[in-house]
């Protein structure tokens, strides 16, 4: 993937979540712009098991673009109106 690919994605406003895959088979979901970190090479994604919304993370990974096979919009809850908004 191009370092650029992945920087306008965690730009993007408003920001919507994504899934990066790897060729072997790991994802990481990014949920919150500060938890990614685009480079030139490699991206940092911080990792948070215990809260997704809390934006200080608990450990890190470091991923190599070569890697990433796939970066997907992850599902998000679509909110219902009732038409009389």
């Amino acid at each position: 993937m191009a370092p650029e690919e992945l920087a306008a994605a965690v730009r993007r406003r408003p920001f919507v979540p994504f899934r990066l895959t790897l060729t072997e088979g790991s994802t990481y979901e990014i949920r919150h712009p500060e938890l990614c970190m685009a480079g030139r090479r490699s991206a940092v994604i911080g990792l948070n098991p215990s809260d997704e919304t809390d934006l200080l993370f608990a450990r890190s990974v470091t991923i190599d673009l070569l890697h990433v096979v796939k970066l997907e919009p992850l599902e998000t809850p679509t909110t219902q109106t009732n038409g009389t908004g």
